[in-house]
């Protein structure tokens, strides 16, 4: 444990990194030529109203239904416009209406307050009287985001409301326990750091023994054991990633629960990739290929019963 490890520090770093860092897709990931309709909002939850862009599917088509999205950004970065090519490219090519969530970030507020936000958004999406079938409603996020997408998930569980088709949990840290330094990282110079884990773990959650909770370490002990009827998943995990060991573990125990849809480990790729490398393009557009079909899927077979 080093210093980084205390809340002060970690705050004031995460404070610090707030104020220098944007976290903008690479020109080369934007998918410029992907069109959609946005509509801005503002959402209530049970800790204020959050802030979300509505996209809607091209031509004036009407959505099949929706999927809430939840950026990176390791609970203390990140805003909508991170996560806006993937929402413009699923809104066109699935045909359905995403609502891209702008949350609360820690340090300022901690666990739980995102995944309640989270809950509350899905609720919200999956109500009557929107512009969407809400009895269609699928959940997903990259990094930070898949975890909150998985925490909501989770409580939806829970509470036996809204019904998630389909959740997507997309390179996400799912082990808040285990320190950042005893996490297998095979790329070179790894996106995911020691010190950046600790500096987003103690900022998002700064009491050890809560990161524990099932809602914020998914994969940790024994919280994987107990998912029965939890919403079908896609898990996407990098192979040169510090984080690909638990979303591995996560994906196992959804096998074993029978709730696992589908596990990608996409080869020869870090963390983020589909945001920051330049040369993943290729790589990228299959990823999202890959996940357009799983969602459509989703959409198509409401039918079906949890497991």
């Amino acid at each position: 444990m080093s210093v980084l490890s205390t809340p002060p520090v970690a705050d004031l770093a995460a404070w610090l990194l707030q104020r220098v860092k944007r976290l903008r897709p690479a020109p080369a990931l934007r998918f410029g030529d992907v069109a959609a309709a946005t509509t801005q909002l503002d959402i209530p939850t049970r800790h204020g109203d959050v802030r979300a862009t509505v996209y809607h599917p091209p031509g004036h088509r009407p959505a099949r239904g929706v999927y809430v999205n939840f950026h990176g950004g390791g609970y203390v970065l990140g805003d909508y416009e991170q996560d806006d090519p993937w929402c413009r490219y699923l809104a066109a090519h699935a045909e359905i209406a995403v609502v891209n969530v702008d949350y609360a970030l820690a340090p300022t507020h901690r666990f739980p307050v995102p995944v309640e936000q989270a809950y509350d958004v899905l609720s919200w999406a999956a109500a009557t009287g929107q512009h969407w079938d809400g009895t269609r409603l699928c959940v997903g996020g990259q990094s930070a985001g898949g975890a909150i997408a998985a925490g909501a998930a989770r409580l939806a569980r829970n509470l036996g409301t809204p019904r998630v088709h389909l959740q997507v949990v997309h390179y996400a840290p799912l082990d808040l326990v285990t320190p950042g330094k005893d996490k297998n990282a095979r790329a070179s110079r790894a996106m995911i750091t020691p010190w950046l884990c600790e500096i987003f773990t103690t900022a998002y959650i700064p009491d050890p023994l809560t990161r524990r909770d099932a809602l914020a370490s998914p994969a940790w002990g024994e919280n994987s054991r107990d998912i029965a009827g939890i919403a079908p998943a896609v898990v996407i995990t990098c192979a040169l990633d510090r984080l690909r060991d638990e979303g591995v573990r996560f994906a196992h125990a959804l096998r074993k629960a029978g709730a696992l849809t589908l596990h990608y480990d996409v080869p020869d790729v870090d963390h983020a990739y589909n945001l920051y490398d330049p040369n993943s393009r290729t790589i990228t557009e299959n990823v999202y290929r890959l996940l357009v079909e799983q969602v459509r899927r989703a959409m198509d077979d409401t039918t079906k019963p949890h497991c």
